[in-house]
């Protein structure tokens, strides 16, 4: 993970405004969202293993769930995982559980992140802080 400074942090939004502003441009909210935090993710490559970019947030004035909610947005960072080829060992084959596990388990969830998205990364977040704060 590679946290990136940015003029975003601490500011506030309506979660309805940010996501009529940034899912046009290729963000999505992140899956690991819970009623008072969430993330937005840019998927930035896929080509070995997955690059976002991740935009966190919380929720300063409601939840996330309810019209009208606001969110102040926390530090910017990027993100790798890398998954295994092939079959996932922990599939547990022969068991309820295979059916719901079909995907393999990352084989690094914090890898490295690559070289060449560090400046990729950082200039999607100039490109944000264009968009919301000017």
């Amino acid at each position: 993970m590679i946290r990136i400074s940015s003029e975003l942090e601490g500011k506030t939004f309506g979660l309805f405004d940010l996501e009529t502003k940034l899912k046009p441009e290729g963000y999505v909210i992140g899956g690991g969202w819970d009623y008072d935090h969430g993330s937005f993710d840019y998927k930035m490559d896929d080509s070995d293993g997955y690059q976002f970019l991740r935009v966190p947030f919380k929720a300063i004035d409601g939840s996330l769930d309810k019209d009208g909610a606001m969110v102040e947005l926390l530090q910017p960072f990027l993100l790798s995982h890398k998954y295994e080829d092939g079959i996932d060992d922990e599939g547990n084959i022969g068991n309820l559980s295979a059916s719901f596990n079909q995907f393999a388990e990352p084989e690094d969830p914090d890898a490295d992140f690559p070289e060449n998205y560090i400046s990729y990364g950082k200039s999607l977040v100039r490109d944000l802080e264009k968009l919301l704060l000017h």
